[in-house]
Order: structure tokens, then sequence, then C-alpha cells
């Protein structure tokens, strides 16, 4: 008998939880290493900003994962990794552990990209992680009640301004929903407030929506958001927000007391010591035909963080979705448990869609496009599927079923955690 390799994951996304799911469990010991401990599911993040699902809702614990599919040789770590030792083959957490690994594998996703303009941090409002949806929903809703208690007009006008800047499936979602919220609750939960004061705009500096979907796709969502009233700004960059008004690239300038970022992403950044990986557009790994991490031994990425320009349908990357991780997770799964590099990986595009509120939505297929309510049910049905947890699907279900029905959403809930205790930790 042989001891088992050791293999190390950093990150329990959909490609971290995929390979837990996949590699052979006699062959492997299997480590995972994430931030949280817990799986969410990113594409409904901006529901949990909306108030239309609660974040337990489609957020799983990853130990309880870990112990469904593998026995005692399989262990979840949570902690930041701060340090990778390449020379060493350690990784060094920020609760001070230290985990040698035989093999590592990088699934850490990516962060938020603001262009080389780093003082946005600071001041726009994101939706990269539950924490980020959460604090979203909190001020969104906590405008509205402000709105509400005041009676100067510039005051109203400023707190009821939103600018979503990227016209990708989450800026358009999360444009949709606040247009529901401006169509239908305003009136009915907020009567002292005028749905006309509420404005809406969202800004993409290409010359259409999604532009990762079809034209059509692109039209007919673009027709959605004018219906639930959100204005939709083309062809323009946002250059300078100073936490009030955004100016744009024709020298227009918008109010916006709350700007929701989701322009772009980066690949979540790393500190090597030792060899250092070669980094290519956006922050992501170079990797190979088999995500192997270039001129690095035993190392590999894969996902939105990695960067595979081998696959010749996708010469300059493959796009950063969910897809992609799953199947990149499945190919290096069956590459490891045979031992060595077979087969090479190839994206096979399942389609894409985006939802714009109720009863709206796009769907592309490889061979057909259709939006409106099928769509909407391919949509839901889907991303229903998707969520870990039996308990999940049904909260997430009964959520949406209570909303369609009632036109009421019963988490609009301002939930700000208190002061913590001083403490001391040795």
């Amino acid at each position: 008998m042989t001891e088992k390799e050791h293999i190390v994951i950093i990150g329990g996304g959909f490609a971290g939880l995929n390979l837990l799911k996949k590699l052979n469990r006699d062959k492997y010991r299997i480590t995972i290493i994430d931030t949280n401990n817990y799986h969410s599911f990113p594409p409904l993040f901006y529901q949990i900003a909306s108030g239309g699902i609660e974040p337990s809702g489609i957020s799983f614990p990853l130990r309880r994962e870990v112990r469904r599919y593998i026995r005692e040789d399989a262990r979840f770590h949570m902690g930041k990794v701060e340090e990778i030792n390449t020379t060493r083959k350690t990784v060094h957490t920020s609760l001070g552990e230290t985990i040698h690994y035989d093999r590592l594998i990088i699934a850490a996703g990516t962060t938020n990209n603001f262009f080389n303009m780093p003082d946005l941090e600071k001041k726009v409002y994101t939706m990269k992680s539950v924490e980020q949806a959460i604090r979203c929903r909190n001020d969104i809703l906590q405008r509205l009640e402000e709105a509400v208690a005041t009676h100067d007009s510039a005051k109203r006008r400023r707190l009821l301004s939103f600018v979503v800047v990227g016209g990708g499936p989450t800026g358009v979602e999360v444009a949709g929903a606040l247009g529901e919220m401006k169509r239908y609750t305003i009136s009915r939960e907020y009567p002292e407030l005028n749905r006309d004061e509420l404005k809406i705009t969202i800004v993409e500096g290409t010359d259409r929506l999604l532009q990762a979907m079809s034209e059509k796709s692109s039209v007919k969502a673009k027709k959605y958001l004018e219906k639930l009233m959100v204005n939709t700004r083309l062809g323009v960059n946002m250059t300078a927000y100073d936490g009030e008004t955004v100016t744009l690239s024709d020298g227009t300038q918008l109010p916006a007391g709350m700007l929701i970022w989701t322009a772009g992403v980066a690949a979540v950044p790393f500190t090597f010591t030792g060899a250092t990986p070669h980094i290519g557009r956006g922050g992501r790994i170079e990797v190979d035909g088999f995500n192997r991490v270039k001129d690095m031994e035993n190392i590999y990425a894969v996902g939105d963080i990695s960067l595979m320009t081998a696959d010749e349908a996708y010469p300059h990357g493959h796009p950063q979705l969910a897809q992609v991780a799953i199947q990149q997770a499945d190919t290096l799964a069956y590459n490891l448990n045979a031992g060595y590099g077979k087969r090479p990986f190839h994206y096979k595009d399942k389609g894409s869609m985006a939802t714009v509120g109720r009863n709206r939505a796009v769907v592309d297929l490889p061979r057909l496009h259709f939006g409106g309510w099928p769509a909407w049910l391919v949509w839901m049905g889907i991303h229903l599927v998707s969520i870990l947890g039996m308990r999940n699907k049904l909260t997430v279900l009964l959520s949406w079923t209570w909303s369609y029905f009632t036109y009421s959403q019963a988490l609009r809930l301002i939930l700000r955690g208190a002061r913590m205790p001083e403490k001391s930790r040795e």
C-alpha cells in the first residue's frame, strides 16, 4: 500500500466542489480551502440584494458537502490563502495554518475589476459575495426609508437615484430587479413616494446589452428594461464617480446616490514564493490544454481564474462562466484519476440566459433563441436544479412562488450586524 497523494483545492465554488465529487477517493486525499465556510450560488446574489430570497437559500455548508461525498480522506479548512510556496509545496492561510500539498488546484474564481480606478472600491456597491449582496439590500431599503422621511426634494432625488454600471447578465438582472421594485413595489409599500421620483439607469460601454449573447437577446433585454422604467445608456463608459454624480465619457453627468458596479471581474490574486505562474489578461493564470499551470509542476488552475488559449475555439480564453468551471473540473478529474494527461479540454457551449424580472428572460441555445415567459420558466428551472440542497431548492421556490402571486417580497428587512464585544485572541 502506498500513501495517497494529497490534493489541495483552493476554492469551494463550482469547480472546487465538482473536483471533490469526481476525484478518485481511493487514490487521493483532498483538502478544500475557502475564505468562507459555505458554498454560495453567485447567479442569484442580485436576488438577495433586491429582497427576493434569503441569503441562506443559496448557501450550503462546505463541511456538510465534504462529508456527503468523501469519507475520512477529505477535509475542509477555512481561511484566506496568503501565500503559496511552490518550493516547499505549502499553502499558508490567514488562520496561521501551513498545509502541504502533492498537487495543488487553484479554483478561487474572481473578484471585482475597477479598471485602474481603485478609489471606486470605497464608493460603489458590488455583487461578488453574499455579504456584498446583503449590504446592497440594506442600503437600498435604507434609502427608501430615508426618502419617505425627508421633505427636501433635492435630497430625495439623490437618495432615489440608482445607476448600474455594466450591461452583462448581472447588470441587466440587477437593473431589472430595481425596475420591478419601481413599477410594482413603491406604490404598494411606500405610498408616500412617487415612483417617478425613482431613477434607475444602466450604463454599458458597448453598443448593446448582453454583449456575450445574441443580438436578438440584447434587443429583447433592452425592451424588457424599458417596460420596467429603466433608462439605458449604451456606447458610453463611466469616467468618474464622486459618490453622488457619475460622469460619462460623452460628458454627461448622472445623479447616482447609489452606484452598483457589475462592469468587470479580475482573477483573485495570490502571493507566490519560489516559482511564479505566468499571469495573463484580467490577472488570470495561464494554463495549457490540460489546465496545468504553465512551467510549473503539479499545479493546476481551473474555472474563472485560469486562462487557456490552447482551445482553438477560444484563442483568447474561455468565458468566465459556471459551465466552463464545471466542465474543466470534470476533465481535470478524469485526467488525474487516469494518472496522466489524456483528454485535453474543449468547452461545449450549452447556452446562456438572463432574466429581466417576472415573465421576462432571454435564452440562447446553440440553435435556438427565445424570450419572454417560456424563457423565464427555463431560467427558473435551471437555477433551481443548480442550487445545492433540497431544503435550499424548496426555500427559493417558495419565495419565488409567493412573490409571483402576491407581488410582495417578505424579505425586505434591514438587518445589520451588532457591534462585536471587545476581546483578545492569542
